[in-house]
């Protein structure tokens, strides 16, 4: 029996099986009569910095090498239940398109780098020869730290490392109007008319590929202390045991009755290719451009980010089902408003987020670690940021903003829908980060590290340099931006609607005024909806008036 010469792919935010360049090149390799490769070992591996693996212990007195995966400032969990589960989702389901291709995808716990060094020796041991280890670039500073260590990895044992190009963005790596990340201009509208029309821009995807080679006969396994669950129920235990219920919180909010989810998804590329059509044949992509600021429902907002921010889906993959609708060369949304009839205001708008992301993702490339620095990309230190570490007031004030108690009920509101269903809109995000950052003077890193653990959608890049962005340590020409969340809820929410949906308390007001500034309530009126001395109400973080 031949010797077995085994190609490594080490999965990150790549967890697709279409407009995947790796796997479309080894399935093109795979078809030649002299390919360089009997067998194929695509792994994930649960990174203990970033996401806390005690869950996959095998015996409960066993205990983790790796301390606990929590954020630098304010200690939450990195990973919260909702994105773990998204997660697990999003992995389970290229498993199984890995394996009707003939292949697989091996789950492990640890560090990258310390994973794929253990797999080499245990090939060596077994006398398999390892040809490469193949990975996608990203971005962040933990991630480029990763990539030097499976690099060293690979080359200790004479393997081939290869590191690919990151192509689940709109606009291709090869396509960007200057070569280096320094000349990306500081302001966005800038750098969008550098790759306009955008219509143009995306190179096209590459189709899933038929057939892949198998898995090597006989695979090293998780070393101890360590058990990988065999179904993704127990993954999905695994994953979020550890963190409990509370997260932290004294009072952590509870579900209110009635309230239903605006991000009730499942992860994987089938569910966001699912999405996406949904979304083209229900004529939400055409009123996109007039619906994104909406708070209650499934569709006024595309809500693909979590799809996009693990690799499920690609950029340039939305963009092709649009270009299909636009043209009209697909029966997908025939019947729908602006079928067959080119672009129209809601696709447009579509693509102008798409770059969004893009540019956020360059600004990391630029930036590098000021992406999570105090002073940001600007390196201001001119603000004296309140710390809770150093106040035991501002501790109080960080506990009532995260549980959503500051009294600004459309802040609660945000506050209690993120905790509860790891989802919160874009609008509020803004007036979110404005308010802790702006309004209360608090570490604006704290809400980062909080939506980091707690949003389904986290994207490294995105989320940091949102928050700088509304900090006004970041990329914003408008430094002194801040959002006045009475009048946003005014403007956004001018019934009241959301906010009795996630804060149940005031469902039995019918003022808006009242119901966004829930201190103006008489006396009368706290004591038939029973907040009467309720601190929240009482004696909000913040009076922001509106009238």
């Amino acid at each position: 029996m031949s010797t077995p010469r085994i190609l490594i792919y080490l999965l990150r935010r790549d967890l697709r099986f279409a407009d995947n360049p790796i796997l479309h090149d080894i399935s093109k390799s795979y078809q030649q009569s002299h390919h360089p490769f009997t067998h194929f070992l695509p792994i994930y591996v649960f990174a203990a910095q970033q996401i806390e693996v005690s869950g996959f212990l095998s015996t409960d007195s066993e205990r983790s090498p790796f301390p606990e995966a929590r954020s630098n400032v304010a200690g939450f969990w990195r990973c919260g239940p909702h994105r773990a589960k998204f997660l697990a989702e999003s992995v389970w389901d290229l498993k199984k398109c890995l394996k009707d291709a003939g292949s697989g995808l091996e789950i492990r716990v640890g560090m990258a780098g310390q994973v794929i060094a253990e797999l080499l020796d245990g090939f060596r041991q077994q006398s398999a020869e390892v040809v490469g280890v193949w990975m996608t670039g990203e971005e962040g500073v933990e991630e480029k730290r990763e990539e030097r260590d499976v690099r060293r990895a690979a080359e200790t044992a004479q393997a081939e490392f290869k590191l690919w190009t990151d192509e689940k963005y709109y606009v291709d790596d090869r396509d960007i109007p200057f070569k280096d990340p320094r000349e990306l201009p500081d302001i966005f509208t800038t750098y969008r008319k550098k790759v306009e029309p955008l219509r143009e821009a995306p190179r096209r995807s590459l189709p899933a590929p038929q057939t892949l080679p198998p898995l090597p006969p006989s695979i090293p396994p998780q070393p101890a202390p360590f058990a990988i669950p065999d179904s993704l129920e127990d993954t999905i235990s695994c994953l979020t045991k550890p963190l409990g219920s509370t997260l932290g919180l004294s009072d952590p909010p509870q579900w209110p009755t009635k309230a239903q989810s605006a991000h009730p998804f499942r992860g994987g590329q089938s569910t966001g290719h699912d999405r996406i059509q949904h979304l083209i044949k229900s004529g939400a992509m055409t009123t996109y451009k007039d619906t994104r600021n909406g708070m209650l429902g499934l569709d006024f907002s595309t809500k693909l980010s979590a799809w996009l921010a693990l690799g499920c889906i690609t950029a340039r993959q939305i963009h092709e089902y649009l270009l299909e609708f636009e043209e009209g060369t697909n029966e997908r949304g025939k019947g729908v408003h602006g079928y067959g009839k080119g672009e129209n205001k809601g696709t447009a708008a579509v693509r102008f987020e798409l770059l969004w992301r893009d540019y956020f993702r360059l600004a990391t490339r630029k930036f590098g670690p000021r992406l999570f620095r105090i002073g940001g990309f600007k390196d201001d230190d001119s603000y004296s940021w309140k710390n809770p570490e150093k106040d035991t007031e501002v501790q109080h004030q960080v506990s009532r903003f995260l549980e959503g108690k500051t009294g600004l009920s459309f802040i609660d509101a945000s506050m209690k829908e993120l905790f509860l269903t790891g989802y919160t809109s874009n609008r509020l995000r803004q007036n979110v980060a404005s308010f802790l950052a702006k309004h209360m003077g608090i570490d604006w890193r704290i809400g980062a590290e909080w939506y980091e653990s707690m949003l389904c959608d986290y994207d490294l890049s995105s989320n940091w340099g949102n928050w700088q962005y509304n900090a006004g340590v970041g990329n914003d020409p408008r430094e002194a931006r801040v959002f006045n969340p009475v009048k946003q809820a005014h403007d956004y929410d001018p019934q009241g609607a959301y906010v009795k949906n996630w804060v149940p308390e005031l469902r039995g007001l019918e003022d808006p005024q009242i119901i966004f500034q829930p201190w103006k309530m008489s006396e009368e009126q706290k004591g038939q909806l029973a907040l009467v001395d309720s601190e929240w109400v009482e004696r909000p973080l913040k009076r922001i008036d509106f009238h």
